[in-house]
């Protein structure tokens, strides 16, 4: 594609971008062309992006913690490169790469870095790196800030907010299951990050899991690792090694596949936070006993959740059952029906029987979740043994 070809997204980067016109490759199957809109100036970028927070479903808190961030954003002043950080500690890893905790020397900004190595040639690193730039745009309360990516020394780094609680998947390491009324919230915010996603940026995410996930001692919880560099999800497929999958079955059997498939794998998500184990293969009523107690006594919420553990599947194993068995549901007697049915929408097999973003977001359980009071943070911080941040 000619570097210099028109913006299909009409996106602009803040001041110190290399590229004002970054190339764009479309990652949703079902991406159509949007109307033109005038390009934004090098130094007015960041003031015209908080003017179109104002278009964006956020209350005036959400919308201030954007603007706070853009502002720290500011901060950085131009490109970032390998010499700019300090290594503060590791958060953790997976089949994308490592991700650490750095302080910003220059700045002072704590950061999450996502070092991913890629053996790949030099226009293809400057592709991605061009490709991943779009995140400049993606300014919501439910999506993981973004500070930049580089290269250096055969990685990719991705600069992120830094989200001081972790993913859920450590989360729910820790709390063994995450309470059905925590889960509400979680998936509300994670639908609204989803659609703001397909709707301010034709971008469905191909990777919704537990570990992409997070959460802060703020309460607040938003999505990363996104597919938004159709290059970068290219090369790393070539390298794909994983234990367990969340895919769908159309995107395993290799057929066309759109934001359905990310409704899939919240729907297994949630099940695996709800009972705190992989459901596939479907727990037995044995295992389920050993999380819940007895089906009978309601009383007894998990009597010795360390017994259950899943079996052991070879991963042509696993593919081969979540494409041809039944999809995992909710234990019968532990959970609301109207949690149950949500995330029964959530598994069906065929994509078109599935539920889509906005019919899940007018669910009942979305919308008794998201008129209830829960205190997120505090739980968290519980959970995880944080601090709550310090209010000015």
């Amino acid at each position: 594609m000619n570097k210099m070809s028109k913006n299909k997204l009409n996106l602009t980067l803040p001041p110190g971008s290399i590229d004002q016109t970054p190339t764009v490759t479309p990652t949703n199957p079902n991406y159509q062309e949007q109307n033109s809109k005038p390009a934004l100036n090098r130094g007015n970028s960041i003031d015209n992006l908080t003017a179109r927070l104002e278009e964006l479903d956020m209350d005036d808190t959400q919308r201030k913690r954007i603007e706070w961030f853009l502002c720290q954003k500011e901060k950085i002043g131009g490109d970032l490169s390998d010499d700019d950080f300090e290594k503060l500690g590791e958060l953790g890893s997976g089949n994308g790469g490592v991700v650490t905790k750095v302080l910003h020397k220059s700045s002072g900004l704590v950061m999450a870095r996502k070092l991913i190595h890629l053996e790949v040639k030099p226009p293809i690193k400057k592709q991605i790196i061009r490709e991943l730039k779009v995140l400049h745009e993606c300014n919501f309360a439910h999506i993981v800030g973004f500070y930049g990516a580089f290269y250096s020394d055969g990685e990719i780094s991705i600069c992120m907010e830094y989200m001081d609680a972790g993913s859920l998947d450590l989360i729910l390491k820790k709390a063994g299951r995450i309470p059905e009324n925590i889960l509400g919230k979680i998936t509300s915010a994670v639908l609204k990050g989803l659609s703001y996603l397909r709707d301010k940026h034709a971008i469905m995410h191909r990777d919704v899991k537990p570990s992409n996930i997070l959460v802060n001692s703020s309460g607040e919880i938003k999505i990363c690792d996104f597919g938004v560099s159709g290059q970068l999800i290219d090369s790393m497929a070539n390298s794909f090694v994983g234990t367990r999958s969340y895919m769908s079955p159309e995107r395993l059997q290799g057929t066309h596949y759109s934001v359905q498939s990310d409704i899939w794998s919240l729907g297994l998500s949630l099940v695996e936070m709800a009972i705190g184990m992989y459901p596939i293969p479907t727990p037995d009523q044995k295992t389920l006993e050993a999380i819940f107690g007895r089906q009978d006594n309601s009383q007894d919420s998990y009597a010795d959740h360390t017994k259950a553990q899943p079996r052991p599947m070879a991963i042509f194993e696993l593919l081969d059952y979540i494409v041809n068995e039944p999809p995992p549901k909710l234990p019968a007697n532990a959970f609301t029906d109207d949690f149950k049915d949500f995330v029964d929408r959530c598994l069906r097999k065929n994509p078109e029987e599935r539920a889509d973003l906005k019919t899940l977001m007018n669910h009942n359980w979305i919308r008794n979740a998201e008129s209830t009071n829960v205190d997120i943070a505090s739980w968290v911080c519980v959970t995880m043994d944080i601090q709550p941040p310090h209010k000015s």
